[in-house]
C-alpha cells in the first residue's frame, strides 16, 4: 500500500473511531436514558406489582380488547420535520439539563465512590490496577524470554509473518491471563470488580491496537533489517502513523470506560453522553491534525482536500450529536469502508507472504485469505449495521414492513460476499488449470486431455458465473419477502417464448453444446468447415472464433459449422508425387527415397514429429511426359510441411549424384500449323501451372 493510501484508510479509519463505538451509546441512550442505581419502591408500588402479579388480573387483562381511548388516534410515525425537530431539541436539552446537573452528580459520584469504591482509602483502585498490571508485564517478560531461547534470533522472512503475529500477540494474552487471573482469584466488592475488570480491558485493548499497529508499519526501522513491512511507507511515515494510532486508541480507549463507567457511580445517561462527546472532541481535533500534518501532504499539498476532510470529519461529529444515527453510520461507511477493503486485502497479502500460486493450494490458499479478509471485514460492517438497525426499529417503533426490507437488503450483501467468494475461488481454480493446460510435452493422451480442459473450461467458467448470479439475485429476493416461486415460472415461460422467438440463437448455443459433447475438436486445433477454416482460438456460448492461417479472424456460429474436418487431431498423412523420365532406375529411386526417409526419421528436428518415415509406394501411373512415383509419410498433424520441404530438396540432390532424372513437359509443334494441336498444347501447360500453384498453396 502506498503512502497516500494508507494515509487515506488511517485517517478514514481512525478519524471516526470514536464515532463509531460511541454512536451505538447514542442510540441507545437516546431511547432508553440510563439512569442511577435504582432506590427500593415505596410500599404501595409493592401492592400494585402484587396486584399484577395475580392470576385473575392477568386473565383479565389478556382477554381485554386493546383499544386506543376516546378521541385518542393512534401515533403516526415520527418522519415529519416537525417531529425530527422535536427530537432534536429535546436531545439538545437533555443534555444542557445533564452540563447544569454535572457539578451535583460529580459530587454524588465522589461520595459513592469514596464509599463504596475506595472504601475510605483514596487510591485503592489505582493501586490495585498498578499491581495487577506490574504482575502482567513480569509474566510477559518471563513468556518473552523463553520464547526467545526456543526460536532464536534472526530476521523475519515474508512467509514467517503470520507466525510473527502470534509471537507477538500471545504475549500479550499471558498479560492478560497474569493481570485479570490474579484479580479474579480474591474476593472483592461488586462495584470495585466491575471498575477494575472496566479499566483493564481498556488497557489490554490499547496495548492489543498497539501491537497491531507496530507490525505492520515497523516504526522501529527493523524493516531495513530484514523483517519486511506489511504496509509500504517509509519510515518517517511509519512513525507518524504509529503514534497517531496510539493517540487516538488511547483516547478512545479511557472515553469508553468513563463513559461506560459513570452510570455505576450515580451518573445519569445523559451526563456519560455528554462526557462521551466531550472525548469525541478530542478524537476529532487528533484527526483534523493528522490531515494537516500527513506525509502525503508534504509530498503533495492539497489545503481542499484537507478542508474539505475537515468539514466533513466535523459533520460526523455533530450528526453524532444530533442524533441521526442513521445518516452517521451511511457517512461512516460511505468514508471508510473503500479504502478499508482495499487496505486489509493488501495487508492480507503481506500475510500471506506474496507468493505466486503455482500450486493449487497455493491457489486456494491465497483466494481464501485475501477475498476472505475483505467478505470477513464487509460481513462485519453489515452485522454491525444490523445491529443498530433493530435497536433503532425497537426503540422508534418503525414500519415492520421497511424493517423486513432493509434486514432483508443487509442480508443480500452477505449473499453477495458468499457468492463473490465462491466465483473468485471457481474463477482462480479454472484459471489454475487453463495454465497449467498451456503446458506442452507429455504422452499423447496427456496432451489430448490438456486440449480438452482449455477447450471445456472457458465455456463452463461461462456458465458458472451466470448459474452463481441467477442463484444469488434469487435468494436475495427471496430473503426480501419476493416470492421467487411465481418468478421462477414466469421467467420460464418467458424463456420459452424467447426460444422460440430466436430460434438461431437457441440452435447455435445447441450446436454448440453438442459439438463438445463430441469432442469435434479444441483449442489449438486446425479445423476446416465449408469456406471456414483456421485454428481454433475460443468460444463463447454461440460461437467459434477461428484465425486463418493467413491472419484473418472467422466467428462462426455453432449452428453454421455443419460438418467438420478436423485436421489436428492424432495423425496426418502427407502424400507425394515425382514423375521421372522412361529410362530412369525406379528400383534406385524407391531406395533412395527410404534412405532419406530413415535420415529424416533419426533427424532430432523431425524425429519427435515422425510417426512413419517417407517411403515410396511405388509406380502411380505412366504420363505423357515420364513415370509417376508415389510417396508418403505418416507425422503429427501440422508437422507434415517443414518435413516434406526438406524431404523434396534431398530428393532432389539424391537423385541428380545418381542420374536419376525428373521428366519435364515436352511440347511439339509441327511446322504446319496445327491450331488445334498448338490449343491442346497450351492448355496442357496451363493445368500444369495450375496444379503446381495449388500443390503450393497446400504446402503453406
Amino acid at each position: 500500500m502506498k503512502s497516500g493510501s494508507f494515509m487515506r484508510f488511517v485517517i478514514r479509519i481512525l478519524a471516526v473511531l470514536a464515532v463509531l463505538a460511541f454512536a451505538h451509546g447514542v442510540s441507545f441512550a437516546q431511547t432508553q436514558p440510563a439512569a442511577a442505581t435504582p432506590a427500593p419502591p415505596p410500599e404501595k408500588v409493592k401492592q400494585l406489582l402484587d396486584l399484577l402479579n395475580d392470576p385473575e388480573v392477568k386473565t383479565w387483562l389478556e382477554t381485554r380488547p386493546a383499544a386506543p381511548a376516546a378521541g385518542q388516534e393512534a401515533p403516526a410515525a415520527t418522519n415529519d420535520v416537525t417531529d425530527v425537530e422535536a427530537l432534536i431539541r429535546s436531545h439538545i436539552g437533555r443534555l444542557k439539563d445533564a452540563f447544569v446537573r454535572f457539578p451535583q452528580e460529580f459530587a454524588n459520584a465522589s461520595d459513592v465512590a469514596s464509599r463504596d469504591l475506595n472504601s475510605g482509602r483514596p487510591g485503592a483502585v489505582l493501586s490495585i490496577l498498578v499491581v495487577l498490571i506490574g504482575v502482567g508485564y513480569g509474566a510477559e517478560w518471563l513468556f518473552r524470554r523463553l520464547l526467545r531461547r526456543v526460536r532464536g534470533g534472526g530476521a523475519t522472512s515474508a512467509s514467517e509473518q503470520p507466525l510473527r503475529l502470534l509471537s507477538d500477540l500471545i504475549p500479550l494474552a499471558v498479560f492478560t491471563l497474569a493481570s485479570a487471573g490474579l484479580f479474579l482469584a480474591f474476593e472483592w466488592p461488586p462495584l470495585l470488580r466491575k471498575v477494575v475488570l472496566t479499566l483493564l480491558l481498556a488497557f489490554v485493548v490499547f496495548r492489543f491496537v498497539r501491537t497491531i499497529a507496530r507490525l505492520l508499519l515497523r516504526p522501529d526501522g527493523t524493516a531495513s533489517q530484514g523483517q519486511p513491512r506489511l504496509v509500504e511507507i517509509d519510515d518517517a511515515g511509519a512513525r507518524f502513523w504509529y503514534l497517531r494510532v496510539q493517540l487516538f486508541a488511547g483516547i478512545f480507549m479511557l472515553g469508553w470506560a468513563i463513559a461506560s463507567l459513570m452510570p455505576q457511580l450515580s451518573f445519569s445517561g445523559d451526563a456519560a453522553l455528554l462526557v462521551a462527546y466531550l472525548f469525541g472532541l478530542g478524537l476529532l481535533a487528533v484527526a483534523i491534525e493528522t490531515v494537516w500534518h500527513s506525509p502525503a501532504r508534504k509530498i503533495a499539498p492539497s489545503p481542499i482536500k484537507a478542508w474539505l476532510r475537515t468539514f466533513f470529519l466535523v459533520i460526523l461529529w455533530l450528526m453524532w450529536v444530533a442524533g441521526f444515527v442513521g445518516l452517521l453510520w451511511v457517512g461512516i461507511y460511505a468514508l471508510i469502508l473503500p479504502t478499508a477493503v482495499t487496505g486489509v486485502g493488501r495487508i492480507a497479502e503481506g500475510l500471506a507472504g506474496r507468493s505466486e500460486a503455482t500450486t493449487l493450494y497455493a491457489t486456494i490458499r491465497n483466494v481464501l485469505i485475501v477475498r476472505g479478509a475483505r467478505a470477513v471485514l464487509i460481513a462485519l460492517a453489515v452485522a454491525w449495521l444490523a445491529y443498530i438497525w433493530k435497536l433503532r426499529a425497537a426503540a422508534m417503533g418503525e414500519n415492520p414492513t421497511v424493517e423486513h426490507i432493509v434486514i432483508g437488503l443487509l442480508n443480500g450483501i452477505i449473499v453477495l460476499l458468499i457468492a463473490d467468494l465462491l466465483w473468485q475461488l471457481s474463477k482462480a481454480l479454472i484459471s489454475h488449470h487453463l495454465v497449467h493446460a498451456e503446458h506442452t510435452g507429455g504422452t499423447a493422451e496427456e496432451v489430448a486431455r490438456r486440449g480438452r480442459l482449455r477447450t471445456l473450461l472457458p465455456i463452463f467458467r461461462n456458465a458458472l458465473a451466470v448459474f452463481i448470479a441467477v442463484v444469488a439475485v434469487l435468494t436475495i429476493l427471496s430473503g426480501m419477502g419476493v416470492a421467487i416461486g411465481p418468478l421462477i415460472a414466469g421467467a420460464g415461460i418467458f424463456g420459452v417464448a424467447i426460444g422460440f422467438g430466436s430460434q438461431t440463437l437457441v440452435k447455435d448455443v445447441l450446436s454448440g453444446v453438442f459439438f463438445m459433447l463430441d469432442d469435434a475438436f479444441r483449442v489449438g486445433e486446425y479445423i476446416q468447415s465449408g469456406s471456414y477454416k483456421g485454428t481454433v482460438e475460443g468460444f463463447s456460448l454461440r460461437s467459434v472464433r477461428l484465425r486463418h492461417q493467413r491472419g484473418p479472424i472467422f466467428t462462426v456460429p455453432f449452428g453454421s459449422l455443419g460438418a467438420v474436418q478436423n485436421m489436428s487431431r492424432d495423425w496426418v498423412i502427407e502424400k507425394m508425387t515425382l514423375t521421372v523420365t522412361y529410362d530412369s532406375d525406379v528400383e534406385l529411386a524407391r531406395k533412395l527415397v527410404k534412405k532419406i526417409g530413415q535420415q529424416l526419421a533419426e533427424d532430432p528436428e523431425f524425429a519427435a514429429s515422425t510417426l512413419q518415415p517417407l517411403k515410396m509406394q511405388g509406380v502411380d501411373s505412366f504420363g505423357d511426359s515420364g513415370i509417376v512415383l508415389r510417396m508418403k509419410l505418416m507425422t503429427k498433424p501440422g508437422e507434415q510441411f517443414g518435413i516434406k520441404r526438406k524431404a523434396l530438396v534431398m530428393i532432389k540432390k539424391a537423385f541428380d549424384e545418381n542420374d536419376i532424372k525428373l521428366a519435364t513437359p515436352m511440347v511439339q509443334v509441327s511446322g504446319g500449323g496445327d491450331d488445334a494441336a498448338a490449343a491442346a498444347a497450351r492448355e496442357t501447360l496451363r493445368k500444369q501451372k495450375l496444379a503446381e500453384t495449388e500443390a503450393a498453396a497446400a504446402a503453406e
